[in-house]
């Protein structure tokens, strides 16, 4: 009877993770999808509980044994909750990209973790099927684990975004896979009878994973990371899946794949959207072909022009039509909601005020979409760059606000870029444009942009939060 009501809790936590995802597709109905996916977590939670301590229960010293799985219980959530909390609290959105790197490290190192307490269990040699998710649950987890925290160092800016190249490394990552698969069918050979040797090998199996995780995701440049970030949770997703398999808890394996399944599709939209290969994503080290990085120069390409707020404020006030790209420099700046403020006032005085959205504006998949919400722009004006490319020819105005990959001619025009073949916002096809930026200097990509010195981009230089409010002041 107990176990029904646990599978049904499950079964509702379930259904509620996939009205999640169908909610967090559309901005209207992300807020709801968010709850969805906490309530069914909250059940989750409980249903866990609840089938711990009646398994311990079974025990012949029962009530020692709930007593002990209840205070175990207790500490976990209480030592998640202490952790977790402040970290909710202080992280700012511009850091929530390396916060996510982090936490999917946390979901891999758990996944190594459970293999090794399958293993260890008394039933841990239990059949060839239950070794080989025990082989592949360490080897997910482990590569997702070493993957993520290098994603952390590249977007925190403690570790250079520049890719790793070292020589053959397609041959060492398929090296390293191969030694996997031979080291897993010994483990599943002699694990059974030798478990001394079975540990060897296990261990040796979670290094292989440790290292394929660093060397794969090091060898992907820092214009590229927000496909591994989305990338990154897919693995988080089947080390999830992995260890429901290895623990036979259902609920888990249902999560699990649900993760690893939307992170996947994600990445391919993703993919496609920057002109990358899905496949090459999932090997690694895309975007420097043969071991080698195309060099593109750092040095400014021209002369640059500048402009003030009061000049630019005129502009604004006497356009027809104005598209606002933002990127990663608006949320380190917090500039949305002044950005928000100048939309309204523009557009009460009859302007067609627009955003188009990169779909990596701000290291993170939906991030400038999260930002603009957050200061109550509205839904219907926020565009994908296919829905607005062919606007820029006849609009008026272009506001850059904290861009620079994401708008670099340079990914069109030279083959040599690290981000050739990226499609990016064609702004300069705009009458003007107008680039927020605190200095003259490359973006996260570390390529400079001839956008910068084109004949119809103007430079604001300063805080853009700060140039945006005295734009709004020169509007009186």
């Amino acid at each position: 009877m107990l176990l029904s009501f646990v599978q049904g809790l499950y079964i509702i936590a379930g259904v509620l993770f996939i009205l999640s995802l169908a909610g967090l597709s559309k901005q209207t109905t992300a807020r709801m999808g968010n709850i969805a996916g906490m309530v069914g977590m909250a059940l989750a939670l409980v249903a866990t509980i609840i089938h711990s301590l009646s398994m311990s229960a079974e025990d012949p010293a029962h009530r020692q044994s709930v007593l002990v799985t209840g205070l175990l219980i207790a500490a976990v959530l209480a030592i998640g909750a202490v952790i977790g909390t402040p970290i909710a609290r202080r992280v700012e959105m511009t850091q929530m990209p390396e916060l996510i790197a982090a936490f999917h490290s946390f979901v891999g190192m758990a996944a190594v973790l459970v293999g090794f307490n399958s293993f260890a269990a008394p039933e841990g040699t239990g059949g060839a099927v239950h070794l080989v998710e025990v082989a592949l649950g360490v080897l997910i987890g482990a590569y997702t684990f070493t993957g993520s925290v290098v994603a952390y160092l590249k977007l925190s800016a403690k570790m250079s975004s520049k890719p790793l190249t070292l020589p053959g490394r397609n041959l060492l990552n398929l090296a390293g896979i191969a030694v996997f698969f031979v080291l897993m069918a010994w483990f599943v050979a002699v694990a059974e009878t030798n478990v001394g040797l079975g540990w060897v090998l296990v261990i040796a199996m979670a290094l292989i994973g440790f290292a394929l995780g660093f060397h794969m995701v090091a060898a992907i440049g820092g214009g590229d990371m927000p496909v591994v970030v989305s990338m990154l949770n897919s693995y988080s997703g089947w080390a999830a899946a992995a260890a429901g398999f290895m623990l036979g808890n259902n609920l888990l394996i249902i999560t699990g794949s649900l993760v690893g399944s939307s992170g996947a599709i994600l990445s391919y939209i993703m993919c496609k959207a920057m002109n990358r290969s899905f496949v090459s994503v999932i090997l690694g080290g895309f975007g420097s072909e043969g071991g080698t990085i195309a060099v593109t120069s750092g040095e400014e390409q021209g002369e640059h022009r500048e402009i003030d707020a009061a000049t630019a404020a005129d502009l604004l006030w006497n356009a027809k039509s104005v598209i606002i790209t933002p990127g990663y420099g608006m949320a380190v700046a917090k500039a949305q909601y002044p950005v928000a403020d100048l939309t309204s006032k523009l557009r009460a005085h009859g302007v067609d005020v627009r955003f188009g959205v990169h779909p990596v504006a701000g290291r993170l998949p939906g991030h400038m979409n999260v930002l603009l919400a957050e200061a109550h722009v509205p839904y219907d004006i926020v565009l994908e760059m296919d829905e607005i490319n062919d606007d820029f020819a006849g609009t008026d105005v272009v506001l850059v606000i904290g861009a620079n990959d994401t708008v670099n001619p340079a990914a069109l025009d030279d083959p040599s870029s690290p981000i050739a073949g990226m499609p990016v916002l064609e702004v300069w096809k705009a009458d003007n444009v107008i680039v927020f930026k605190r200095s003259m200097a490359t973006g996260y990509a570390g390529v400079q942009n001839p956008l910068f010195f084109k004949e119809n981009t103007q430079m604001l230089f300063g805080d853009a939060k700060e140039r945006v409010e005295d734009i709004i002041k020169s509007l009186g």
